[in-house]
């Protein structure tokens, strides 16, 4: 599934590559500029002939191991989509737009009338050992998705659009009836049976349909609650994409060699290597030609932006990162989330005043040379006439803020506040580590709550390593009374999958009728008409600022330093997969 998020439904987007630099004195002229000259890079390298054979280098930046969940249906993390990206390939290609073609390893057409969706995998579609990609394979990934034992954090409410699903993931089906295999499992086509089509459904990244398989003859021995711990998918996993997996040192490199079996041909490079680099060190290894393609930091702009030898192209990602209220859990035997109306969190005016505190503008323009940017809304502006332009957002605040907190009975007991109910008021923020600037900008966070009296402290004292942070976030640690992270989205903007009910990936685990009610609209069978579901996309934002319990804080711009030898290498979507570069394509230049 398209992402700069995770696949189809929802991903992370590591903070840690896109951390910021220490605060100090502000040059907003040098700021603009860097942000011109940002927007002014192409978003692929030169097209030239390209020759066999050749390694690429790639730097992974994480100050943390990745977890290697090589199966999409229940990798959750941008550092696992990276490393997979060689041998993991979509069904689906897309037009620049994210509508879905016929150029991929899969066709796909919708039957308004009949409500259904038929998919069919090109014959020659192999795996990695030379197996047909089958149509068991892709009703074998809404298998694992929809299995409880599975615990799939890419399982929402959305997919159960899928006739069967839910009974499915309810326990109360063993098959899912809206599934059909009109050539039988080792046919080429899957028949898909929905209650109705939705907007959005000739889009990839829609949510409501998987756009990946999984090879259902190398896993089917393996028990669903010991699935991602196996080494099938740990170890030894399959692809169709043009790349193998040869070798693994868990948790810091992968090295991958040609898939004989790709569909499409023989790849041009023979190796691809992700080794995982400190973002501290980003600067110096892309300065010293260390890898081939490599993620700037942006915070580091200005020591690597004169490099010789490379070529920097970039985009502006479907992405934002955010700061989320935790005002509930998650029930798993219900497959809901379940809003607790008496949370400490849970209270606009607290989550209001909090927003306000934030000095974000401030940090963007200064802390990564400009090349990040505040952003007032949860759907980004590349979205076009879905973008609410006029809402304004948090802006820095500490007036309103003060009078928010005042009026709620938030008052002053010595340096802190207390709760309305005359209670010690102690919020704790879980933010993630990262580049060794990442402390000092949390820090500047917390002066500024601290200034309006609310005593906000880190858990446990310190920023928490990647893998422990999510850990924490999507088991409801209550520990935790805010967070903040990043996503990476869909390229169909519905926001089911992120804020819904029945969504596992809602971490703040609100939920409101208000709320249940916008998005049904956004995906009803009336927002088929284009004017209907804009005004719907714009009340919803509107709604999400007012209550605010999540914040969006800011973007970036992506930018990548690959050697001038490169060519092949892209960020467009039509040269995409899964938000990462169609490998195939990616050579040495002759």
């Amino acid at each position: 599934m398209k992402r700069a998020k995770l696949a189809g439904s929802a991903g992370m987007l590591g903070l840690a590559a896109l951390t910021l630099v220490a605060c100090g004195k502000n040059n907003n002229a040098d700021n603009t500029n860097n942000a011109k000259t940002a927007s002014r890079f192409p978003s692929a390298m030169p097209k030239k002939e390209a020759k066999q054979g050749g390694t690429v280098r790639v730097a992974l930046e994480t100050d943390t191991p990745f977890t290697g969940i090589f199966l999409d249906e229940l990798s959750v993390t941008s550092f696992d989509a990276q490393v997979a990206s060689p041998g993991e390939e979509s069904l689906f290609a897309t037009d620049d737009y994210y509508k879905i073609t016929d150029d991929g390893p899969a066709t796909m057409k919708l039957d308004k009338d009949k409500k259904t969706i038929t998919i069919t995998i090109k014959k020659g579609v192999k795996w990695s050992d030379g197996k047909q990609v089958t149509a068991k394979d892709m009703e074998y990934s809404y298998e694992i998705l929809g299995n409880a034992k599975t615990k799939a954090q890419r399982y929402s409410t959305k997919l159960e659009a899928l006739k069967g699903l839910k009974e499915y993931h309810e326990g109360k089906a063993k098959t899912i009836s809206g599934i059909e295999l009109p050539d039988g499992e080792n046919g080429r086509t899957m028949v898909l049976h929905f209650d109705s089509i939705k907007p959005g459904m000739a889009y990839s990244g829609n949510d409501y349909y998987w756009e990946g398989a999984a090879p259902y003859h190398y896993l089917k021995n393996v028990p669903f609650d010991k699935l991602e711990s196996s080494d099938e998918v740990r170890k030894k996993p399959l692809y169709f994409g043009p790349f193998k997996l040869a070798k693994l040192v868990r948790g810091q490199s992968v090295t991958w060699v040609p898939n004989e079996y790709y569909w499409r041909g023989k790849p041009k490079l023979s190796k691809i290597v992700y080794q995982v680099v400190s973002p501290n060190s980003a600067s110096q290894a892309i300065k010293a030609h260390k890898f081939e393609v490599a993620q700037v930091v942006n915070a580091q702009w200005k020591q690597v932006k004169d490099t010789k030898g490379v070529k920097f192209i970039a985009q502006i990602p479907l992405a934002y990162n955010y700061l989320g209220f935790k005002v509930g859990k998650w029930d798993a035997k219900k497959g809901r989330n379940v809003m607790n109306p008496n949370s400490k969190m849970n209270n606009k005016s607290l989550r209001q005043a909090i927003a306000y505190s934030m000095n974000i503008a401030q940090v963007t323009k200064h802390y990564t040379n400009g090349l990040s940017f505040q952003v007032p809304t949860l759907i980004p502006k590349q979205f076009g006439d879905y973008y609410n332009k006029d809402a304004k957002g948090y802006h820095y605040d500490l007036k309103k803020a003060n009078e928010l907190l005042d009026k709620a009975g938030y008052k002053k007991k010595g340096k802190w506040r207390a709760q309305p109910n005359g209670k010690p008021l102690k919020i704790n923020l879980l933010a993630m580590s990262g580049a060794v600037t990442q402390e000092p900008i949390v820090q500047n966070y917390l002066q500024q709550w601290h200034k309006v009296g609310l005593n906000v402290q880190l858990v446990g004292g310190r920023l928490t390593e990647f893998n422990s942070f999510y850990d924490k976030v999507q088991h409801d640690d209550s520990a935790v009374d805010m967070f903040m992270a990043g996503w990476g989205l869909s390229s169909e903007p519905s926001p089911n999958g992120l804020y819904s009910e029945g969504g596992p990936a809602n971490y703040t685990r609100f939920v409101t009728p208000e709320n249940n009610k916008l998005i049904d609209e956004i995906d009803s069978q009336k927002a088929f008409d284009r004017k209907y579901r804009v005004q719907k996309f714009h009340e919803w934002q509107q709604y999400m600022n007012d209550e605010a319990y999540v914040v969006p804080m800011f973007n970036s711009y992506k930018i990548f330093a690959i050697d001038d030898k490169i060519t092949g290498y892209s960020l467009k979507p039509t040269e995409n997969s899964n938000g990462h570069p169609l490998w195939y394509k990616v050579g040495y230049v002759k």
